[in-house]
């Protein structure tokens, strides 16, 4: 009998996973709050830019560094979002709603086992590094040859990269 509570317990502790399930949602819904007001910001920007005639220094990178700023934390409130489907699907129950939904071939979300969620996580992960690099290159000077030849070998890297990362999943 002890055994049997004891088990009864130990089961029923996993609903502690509920805690990150409902912070991780939180968390995305902040991020893309946070990553909207961005871009509305960007657009005030761009929009009072051109309505005045005037270009304040450094606009273009202004706006593109607002815009993939953005989609960084896009990308990072959609790995919260993974993370929190994929530990209610593990640890909790079923989505039921999701499920239905897999009938009409959408299985983003559906996530089956640990390793599976990791997989989507680290590949969503790769994407905001890579979407990170960009903006830090695209915001960068460069005022040598060197630098020039520097910056051509870390894109194909980055290139070379995502295509193996691309062949791994098939």
């Amino acid at each position: 009998m002890l055994e049997k509570v004891f088990e009864n317990g130990l089961w029923g502790s996993r609903f502690i996973i509920i805690l990150a399930v409902v912070f991780g949602l939180l968390g995305a819904i902040v991020l893309f709050a946070v990553a909207s007001f961005d871009i509305y910001d960007t657009l005030k920007l761009v929009i009072n830019t051109y309505s005045n005639h005037e270009h304040p220094e450094h606009f273009h990178e202004l706006v593109i560094g607002g815009i993939i700023g953005a989609v960084d934390f896009y990308l990072i409130g959609i790995v919260m979002l993974l993370f929190s489907f994929g530990l209610y699907e593990l640890f909790i129950s079923d989505i039921d709603v999701a499920r239905e939904d897999e009938e009409r071939e959408n299985k983003i979300l559906s996530i089956h086992s640990l390793d599976q969620l990791k997989d989507k996580i680290s590949k969503v992960i790769v994407m905001v590094l890579v979407v990170n690099f960009f903006q830090k290159v695209g915001l960068a000077s460069y005022t040598a040859p060197l630098e020039l030849l520097y910056m051509a070998l870390s894109i194909t890297a980055v290139a070379v990269g995502l295509y193996f990362l691309s062949k791994v999943g098939h």
